[in-house]
């Protein structure tokens, strides 16, 4: 059992079996290496190497590829190279076919994997690894735009049945999820369900106990004998919550299965609330829905981390974030909160108690998803300058006008945004998150997610590309409006 809300969610990625069976590349499965499962293992990425030992610079779930360049003739080292990427939770290893090097699979690599249960893919002299690489970005940015398509029809879905009562809005919850569903006060009786059991497991009595004994943010999860998957969680205000949301089904919850449960148990909280509080918010969710904006005028997305306290302490005071931002419409998480305001809270109150907090530009409610890119570039902002930051129009950058400052950055720009796409890299995401740390090597390797060397790699790129200095402090400010202007 866990209340970490990490051990039911994972990265948006794909099985081994989408990129693998992909005609176009002409993979080969070295059969033998493959384990029961094996094809639907999941790739977040392809990554090339040619390090002998690649695993301390990888993140797990990888297809990698290499054409073995520094392979060894020695089986006991091609061995360890072997066990060590196993270690590492790499998927499959993709090995490149070359006449130089070799026209034909090493035998002493196939017997490791075989050993070591290493599914091993073959990769013809024909397919170059971006071509590999590419594919596996397209396939995750499918499954991406699915997962998306999938949370909004079920946020619409339950806001609609969110009108007709509990039992609605149980039902149409646990026909999405494809599971039984519970709203379970602190008594233990039910306030409405769908297809739970009654009475709910031992197990799952334990869970609800558990949780209860919590404070802030939580949610726990736990698998019974019969092999069915529980999710409990508070509903809306979850940091007061009474009652609790129980899910269980025949298979694991990811991460959009998380996504809708947060979207039910705060619509399944507000559902059961009386008063001005609930009609309010039930007007705000409509005109979200409807593309409208939220009160009067524009709305500003506001995002919070938790700033010199921990988060358990700061993410608990649900009721006092909202009363400070005034706004019924907060997510708290135990990473920090986000929220939809129609001005700019007191920033330095909010920091005094705990939290460092931007905010966005004014928009409208359609452009609010829009305006996530750009709160995270302001969190990184925050957080290398230790203090708040608001996105207001103020200042040299009100001059320009908007025409001229897109076509100034898409001029000043264009090489790196051509380079991405040509070779799947992120100049432009890194030379964004470089300049927000002060070309901090660093703590761009940490926001990037990784190796500081890569860092280094990519910032010489982008100095070769636009031919610029980046030490220069000119060169810095003009490219820091252009990613602004052009974000």
């Amino acid at each position: 059992m866990t209340t970490n809300p990490d051990a039911i969610a994972s990265a948006v990625n794909v099985p081994l079996r989408a990129v693998a069976g992909n005609l176009d590349l002409g993979l080969r499965f070295v059969t033998e290496s493959l384990r029961p499962g094996a094809l639907d293992l999941p790739v977040r990425w392809a990554h090339v190497s040619e390090m002998r030992e690649p695993g301390p610079y990888l993140l797990g779930d990888e297809l990698l590829l290499s054409a073995g360049v520094n392979l060894s003739s020695s089986a006991g080292e091609v061995d360890l190279y072997v066990r060590g990427l196993s270690a590492s939770g790499i998927t499959a290893l993709g090995f490149g076919l070359t006449p130089e090097l070799f026209p034909a699979l090493p035998d002493r690599l196939r017997r490791s994997c075989v050993r070591h249960g290493l599914p091993l893919l073959v990769v013809p002299p024909r397919t170059p690894f971006l071509a590999i690489s590419r594919a596996v970005a397209d396939a995750l940015s499918e499954a991406s735009h699915r997962e998306q398509r999938r949370v909004a029809d079920a946020r619409e879905a339950l806001t609609r049945a969110a009108g007709d009562g509990l039992g609605e809005l149980a039902t149409t919850l646990a026909t999405r999820m494809d599971a039984w569903v519970a709203l379970v006060d602190t008594s233990g009786e039910f306030a409405a369900d769908r297809g739970a059991p009654r009475p709910l497991p031992a197990e799952v009595g334990e869970l609800v106990t558990t949780l209860r004994a919590g404070s802030g943010i939580r949610i726990a999860t736990t698998e019974l004998p019969d092999g069915t998957f529980v999710v409990a969680q508070p509903v809306y205000p979850q940091a007061t919550a009474s009652h609790l949301l129980v899910t269980g089904r025949a298979r694991r919850f990811d991460r959009t299965d998380r996504t809708i449960l947060a979207v039910g148990a705060a619509l399944l909280g507000l559902a059961g609330r009386t008063g001005s509080d609930a009609a309010s918010l039930g007007a705000v969710a409509t005109a979200l829905l409807l593309g409208r904006a939220v009160g009067l005028g524009e709305s500003r997305l506001v995002r919070g981390v938790p700033f010199r306290r921990g988060p358990d302490e700061v993410a608990s005071r649900y009721d006092w974030l909202r009363a400070r931002l005034d706004t019924p419409l907060v997510e708290v998480t135990a990473d920090g909160f986000v929220a939809i305001a129609s001005a700019v809270p007191d920033l330095d109150d909010l920091r005094a108690h705990g939290w460092l907090a931007v905010v966005g530009a004014s928009v409208p409610a359609s452009g609010l998803p829009d305006a996530l890119a750009e709160s995270e570039a302001l969190l990184d902002r925050a957080r290398a300058l230790q203090r708040p930051v608001v996105a207001d129009a103020t200042g040299l950058a009100s001059l320009v006008t908007p025409a001229a400052a897109s076509g100034f950055a898409a001029a000043l720009l264009a090489p790196l945004r051509a380079l991405d796409e040509s070779r799947d890299s992120e100049l432009v995401e890194t030379l964004r998150t470089w300049l927000a740390h002060h070309g901090g090597w660093d703590r761009t390797a940490v926001a990037l997610g990784v190796h500081r060397n890569s860092v280094r790699h990519r910032i010489g790129q982008i100095e070769r590309a636009l031919s610029v200095d980046l030490a220069d402090p000119e060169t810095r400010m003009e490219l820091w409006f252009a990613l602004k202007w052009g974000s």
